[in-house]
């Protein structure tokens, strides 16, 4: 590993006399072909910011689609897949130029898009029409149009890329696609108001937030592992009672543990996933929106769009260690590749708030926080992904 050093000039986070601020950072060591962005969408500007993490300056600014809102890596290849909403289509970017390499057209009103790990296939759920897109990402086309419930949210793939979860927000189901055949295997009611989704990393069962009845559904997918081996059909397992209005699941790395965002009760849960028991539940800060589980299981950090701040929990100990203020109406976050970097999109001041970790130098010094800078970026950020790969290589 080679040590940058880098000298930032934050004028924006106080305004008035801005000071310049040192950051030590590690970085591989792939020389100057070494790229590490964050590619954030502007909903109400259709564009996407290009983020150079190396410097946490603005890099570039793309036009995309109308009303950009999800957006996903490829593991394997170094592109960028931006959904339009309002265009209904999806926009390849090439992260080695940060320009459109293709425009691929989908059904009404997509929302979110999910990237295989071998990075062949997306799948897109089209909220407006009721069908999940099949896209072959080699090719760059439609290769399937699946019809499932009403409304559908998310179209999660999981880890083994077998199996698409999709949640129907308009009639309360969830859709199970099998991937290899492209059609719905299962149709399970579940809760009310269906949306985001979160899978165990050995595919063996899937969470779905329904944020109209205060629940999150447990669901065994077919098939299992070969040490555990799963259900021959797919079903719910548990309808577990966590806050008001779940809005978002964060899963621990090793699948331990998922984290759940109660937006109307300023709270967050935390299931145990083998056993599909609501562990415990605490205050967080006020209308808690999206949280995300660092590498190593230890910490979770959380925005909280109605005090306009983001909470540090310890997992480990079990109890929230910091809060801090960042920009207007914070909502999706990101980490970068060394997790000493916290990207937070402010969605109503139109900016990204770093907040930095300190890792602490002696054994009995405490781990510090800050807020390093503010990224302006465009008209209500709505997702952020981060990307980081040599020029030249497939990754």
């Amino acid at each position: 590993m080679r040590k940058l050093l880098f000298i930032v000039l934050a004028i924006p986070i106080f305004g008035g006399l801005g000071w310049w601020y040192f950051r030590e950072q590690s970085f591989p060591d792939y020389g100057p072909a070494y790229r590490e962005y964050a590619y954030v969408t502007n909903g109400k500007s259709n564009t996407v910011s290009v983020i150079d993490l190396r410097t946490f300056a603005l890099f570039k600014t793309i036009n995309v689609g109308s009303e950009p809102s999800g957006i996903a890596a490829n593991s394997k290849k170094n592109e960028i897949y931006v959904v339009n909403a309002g265009s209904n289509n999806i926009t390849i970017i090439n992260a080695e130029t940060n320009s459109v390499a293709a425009t691929i057209g989908v059904y009404g009103h997509p929302y979110f898009i999910d990237v295989t790990e071998d990075g062949k296939r997306a799948y897109a759920a089209n909220s407006g029409s009721g069908i999940v897109s099949v896209i072959d990402l080699e090719k760059r086309i439609v290769i399937g149009n699946v019809r499932v419930g009403a409304s559908p949210g998310l179209a999660r793939v999981s880890p083994d890329g077998s199996t698409v979860v999709v949640s129907n927000r308009g009639d309360n189901t969830v859709s199970i696609i099998d991937a290899q055949a492209l059609r719905v295997r299962a149709t399970l009611p579940v809760c009310q108001q269906p949306e985001e989704i979160a899978i165990l990393p050995d595919s063996s069962k899937a969470f779905v937030a329904c944020s109209g009845s205060s629940q999150v559904a447990s669901i065994a997918l077919q098939g299992g592992t070969q040490k555990q081996p799963g259900p021959k059909s797919d079903r719910v397992m548990a309808l577990l009672d966590v806050g008001r209005t779940p809005v978002s699941l964060a899963l621990k790395p090793d699948g331990g543990e998922l984290m759940v965002c109660n937006f109307d009760s300023d709270s967050i849960s935390i299931i145990e996933t083998a056993h599909d028991e609501v562990g415990s539940s605490l205050e967080i800060g006020q209308h808690p929106s999206r949280g995300v589980v660092t590498l190593d299981n230890s910490r979770l950090y959380v925005t909280n769009f109605g005090s306009n701040s983001v909470a540090i929990y310890d997992i480990d100990m079990g109890r929230r260690i910091a809060t801090l203020t960042v920009g207007s109406r914070p909502d999706g976050l990101a980490l970068t590749p060394d997790q000493n970097y916290l990207l937070v999109l402010d969605t109503q001041a139109g900016d990204v708030t770093v907040i930095q970790k300190r890792t602490p130098h002696r054994t009995l010094e405490t781990t510090e926080y800050s807020l390093m800078t503010l990224i302006p970026v465009g008209v209500q950020p709505n997702a952020i992904v981060v990307k980081a790969f040599v020029v030249g290589t497939k990754k």
